[in-house]
């Protein structure tokens, strides 16, 4: 006997009974029975005499149906019983928050209601606490899996990350971070989520950390609309599903290719903890003809960078940019949170360093506001790049280093196909075991903050790391690309070696600041 099941999830209902039993009548004398039907966001609406023709049996439910509980105290007379109970014949109110286990085996978790505001609990809000119940059970137990489905009325917080954009919907004023928690430890393969009015199926995410955690199944996270909508967007999702228990388990891990990173940071859903000192500072690049202009901007509400606070290093540091060591004359572009400053000794002319503004170790240190600034001077010096005929390498050694830098350094298009080959060629020689990570992957989901490790990124959007364990070629970036594959320059493996007057740096500087200005996003 096959135990795989059919099943619909349905958006908010919002009392609209009639339209979604009889859809669901319609598709099943097309395609055959389904088992069940699952409902997240609003199910009842203003209309109880709609209701209560179902409650009095004058008309059916077609399909076993599981609902939430209220997200409206108006909804709340509806459930009789905070613990669960048949609201009619076919429909199950599921309770506050638990698990539901099946016949099959299909394991469903589910919490009602939206967070608390206050971080208490109620009839309509959930709490720490709750969330903290469905996850405690689970924490210790090293035989848990997962969950097959999650349905939450809530739609996680930051559930677009790393995936593709919700579009009409401002994620950043969405969700709940109790939610994403769950998520989070509950490991679901399904999750459902409604109250937003819009459909969205995110890429499949990774439940494990690359090379640092055992392979485990993705979750796909579902956002449905509610049935009313007049813009015909989808209310309603069909699936089929084999219970987790009862499948194989290189089946159960397989990797679609368009598999993400986790969208939540575990480190979010923690207790914050006190601030680090910081210091306020910020280097004014602007020439003093403009400065008067600046100020006026300023005044008249725009961004004033000057109050933007950033760590302090401890100790004396060449690239903290409010720092005295600085070399001012090779910066070529500020930003909020970090800028673009010339190479030292860089292999060729246009070698660029994107550095935080503030101190900060490494990319797995830096807080989200940093990378992302990091992110878009990537795609601005792709494009600047691109438009001069070259393609360009980003790489970063965290290692013997106190402060990130992201190389940046441009190669001729025509050496493109050979970069991943000397790459590997460069590392069977240092005895340097470099793997290839997944393009979607996040380096702070993989790498542990403090752990020592070199990072590359190719134009062919591959991604290659090394875990530094003890000893490591300081220089191995440079010698990959100074070979004769890449740049065919040998000599200028070591930085020292490749030194020029400093006129000649603010020269070179100032020519990238003045190439640079189109496609400078400070700018603008």
């Amino acid at each position: 006997m096959s135990t795989q099941l059919k099943i619909f999830v349905a958006g908010d209902v919002e009392g609209n009974f009639d339209q979604l039993f009889s859809r669901i009548k319609n598709i099943q004398k097309k395609s055959g029975n389904f088992d069940l039907l699952l409902c997240v966001g609003d199910f009842f609406g203003t209309n109880f005499m709609a209701w209560e023709n179902y409650v009095k049996g004058e008309k059916k439910v077609p399909i076993a149906t599981l609902i939430l509980g209220p997200n409206k105290f108006e909804h709340t007379d509806y459930y009789k019983n905070n613990d669960g109970g048949d609201l009619c014949d076919n429909v199950t109110y599921l309770g506050k928050k638990g698990t539901y286990n099946g016949s099959s085996g299909l394991t469903i978790a589910y919490l009602s209601g939206t967070e608390s505001s206050d971080g208490k609990s109620g009839e309509i809000n959930f709490s720490q606490q709750d969330v903290s119940s469905l996850i405690l059970p689970v924490a210790t137990d090293t035989k848990f899996q997962g969950v097959d489905i999650l349905i939450t009325s809530q739609w996680p917080k930051g559930v677009d990350r790393y995936g593709i954009p919700v579009g009409e919907l401002d994620t950043s004023n969405v969700g709940s971070s109790l939610v994403s928690q769950l998520a989070i430890n509950l490991r679901p393969r399904y999750h459902f989520s409604g109250m937003e009015n819009v459909f969205y199926e995110r890429q499949p995410y990774r439940n494990h950390k690359v090379l640092a955690e055992k392979e485990r199944h993705v979750t796909r996270f579902i956002g449905l609309a509610k049935l009313s909508n007049t813009q015909k967007k989808k209310y309603l999702y069909a699936f089929s599903i084999t219970p987790l228990s009862s499948i194989d388990q290189s089946e159960l891990t397989k990797q679609t290719q368009d598999v993400t990173e986790c969208p939540f940071n575990t480190e979010e859903s923690k207790p914050r903890q006190e601030k680090e000192s910081e210091a306020q500072f910020f280097y004014d690049m602007t020439p003093r003809e403009e400065k008067g202009k600046k100020r006026q901007r300023d005044k008249d509400g725009g961004p004033d960078r000057k109050q933007i606070k950033h760590k302090e290093p401890t100790g004396p540091c060449w690239f903290c940019l409010g720092s005295p060591e600085v070399e001012k004359h090779l910066v070529v572009s500020v930003g909020t949170h970090t800028y673009l400053a010339l190479a030292k000794g860089g292999l060729v002319a246009d070698h660029i360093l994107i550095l935080p503004i503030g101190h900060h170790q490494s990319t797995t240190s830096a807080p989200s506001e940093v990378i992302e600034e990091i992110n878009r001077y990537k795609t601005a010096l792709k494009k600047f790049f691109k438009q001069m005929g070259k393609s360009v390498v980003f790489f970063e050694r965290n290692y013997k280093t106190q402060h990130l830098q992201i190389q940046v350094v441009p190669v001729p298009i025509d050496c493109v196909q050979e970069l991943k080959d000397a790459f590997m060629q460069c590392s069977e020689e240092e005895n340097v075991e470099l793997n290839e990570i997944p393009k979607h992957s996040d380096l702070k989901q993989i790498v542990p903050s403090g752990t020592p490790y070199f990072y590359a990124e190719i134009p062919s959007g591959e991604k290659l790391l090394h875990r530094i364990k003890k000893q490591f070629p300081i220089q191995f970036g440079r010698d990959v690309l100074s070979s004769v594959q890449v740049l065919n320059m040998p000599e200028r493996v070591d930085w020292r070696n490749c030194k020029i007057s400093k006129d000649k740096e603010a020269r070179l500087a100032a020519q990238f600041k003045e190439d640079f200005k189109q496609f400078d996003f400070n700018l603008d």
